[in-house]
């Protein structure tokens, strides 16, 4: 019976003794064959019956790798190390000795030092993905560097911030025996209303402010009754009206606190400038009152008032309202007398 061998075209029996080696069929030419390796590769292989496409496939070599072995074209080959496996796989495929076909490819192409060369076929691509990374830091760093210039130019071009100076507060305090004092001028008046007030029965107003008692009713009259006896010229109807009501402060009231009043109030009906000198001539208050603001005098004794406008402040004793200033300098002991 015939032995079906298949598609193999050789089939040579060797030894347990050859089998590490592979086998060599007798009259095989050896790696020595020839003028270069890569014609003794040629003539083993020629001699086996196999063509370079059945070397590729055993081997797993391209097959343009395997032509250009046999004519030993180096520039068609990778790097020597990677050609140097080839041929000892190739070696060994024919049977032959692997080492001693290498040993014989070093002597036919000596090292001549060249660059590492990786196999054709073999390709290395850059992930796409790092590209678009750089380009975006980049447009990210440009794009900062464009927002500092704008920012350094814009800052150029705007005016320079006009910061307003610093104004001193004037604080109460003991100034030197003789010396002067610098008031600014007094603020201009608010305008009034050219409405006259509505008439107001005298003594209703006292009498409620002050518990709407006889004895409150018949001071206030007293107080209207000095002011009109005193008057000269023209007569503020309203004051005299308002003669005996009560003190009810209407801002910031300056001076002493109740504790230590005298009792006199002076309160500015419009804006005007109060002078507190001291029995010595040391200024005790100095200040530009508003329109509703006061001052509280103290006990201390030999207070005098100077003032802007005597018109413009009206005076309070004991709580209730007694006249208005009549001089531009007045003794503020005096204000504390109650009217006869």
């Amino acid at each position: 019976m015939a032995l079906d061998t298949g598609s193999v075209r050789h089939l040579h029996l060797v030894s347990d003794a050859e089998s590490d080696e592979g086998f060599a069929a007798v009259g095989q030419p050896s790696v020595d064959e020839g003028v270069d390796i890569g014609i003794a590769l040629r003539a083993a292989r020629t001699f086996r019956g196999l063509t370079t496409q059945d070397v590729a496939d055993a081997t797993r070599i391209r097959l343009s790798y395997i032509d250009a072995l046999e004519d030993l074209r180096l520039e068609d080959l990778p790097s020597r190390p990677f050609t140097i496996g080839y041929v000892r796989a190739y070696a060994q495929l024919l049977g032959l000795d692997g080492e001693a076909a290498v040993l014989r490819f070093k002597s036919d192409v000596p090292d001549d030092g060249g660059e590492l060369r990786a196999p054709v076929g073999v390709r290395h691509e850059g992930d796409p993905r790092l590209a678009l990374v750089l380009i975006a830091g980049l447009l990210m760093v440009g794009a900062i560097l464009l927002w500092n210039v704008a920012q350094r130019a814009m800052s150029k071009d705007a005016p320079t911030a006009q910061v307003a100076a610093e104004t001193t507060a004037v604080r109460p305090a003991s100034a030197p025996t003789g010396s002067a004092v610098a008031l600014g001028a007094p603020l201009p008046a608010p305008v009034e209303s050219t409405t006259p007030e509505p008439y107001k029965t005298p003594g209703l107003d006292d009498a409620a402010a002050n518990g709407g008692s006889a004895d409150a009713a018949n001071a206030a009259s007293k107080a209207r009754a000095t002011a009109l006896a005193a008057g000269e010229g023209e007569i503020d109807l309203a004051h005299v009206a308002a003669l005996g009501s009560s003190f009810k402060p209407r801002g910031v009231v300056h001076g002493a606190n109740e504790a230590d009043s005298s009792g006199v109030i002076l309160l500015a009906r419009k804006a005007a400038t109060l002078v507190v000198r001291g029995a010595d001539g040391s200024v005790y208050f100095a200040r530009q009152l508003n329109a509703g603001e006061a001052f509280r005098a103290p006990r201390t004794a030999g207070l005098t008032a100077d003032v802007s406008d005597p018109a413009n402040f009206d005076v309070y004793s004991g709580g209730v309202l007694t006249g208005r200033l009549t001089a531009k300098q007045t003794w503020l002991s005096k204000l504390g007398k109650p009217a006869a």
